[in-house]
């Protein structure tokens, strides 16, 4: 599986929890916020490295 897949299938899944969480109404709750932004954080994190990556490729390709 690709890293962009990955990466697409992982955005997808936080979005849905999202959605979920806010119609079932239990966004006010810390916990879920706090596992929501950490995924969304590591998502971040991953999508920076990932670039970085594709950076240091372009520049010194093998």
């Amino acid at each position: 599986m690709s890293k962009d897949t990955l990466a697409l299938i992982y955005a997808s899944v936080l979005t849905l929890c999202f959605f979920v969480a806010g119609i079932f109404n239990v966004l006010d709750n810390f916990m879920i916020k706090t596992l929501l932004f950490v995924g969304f954080a590591l998502f971040a994190v991953y999508l920076v490295i990932h670039f970085l990556k594709d950076i240091e490729n372009k520049n010194h390709p093998e």
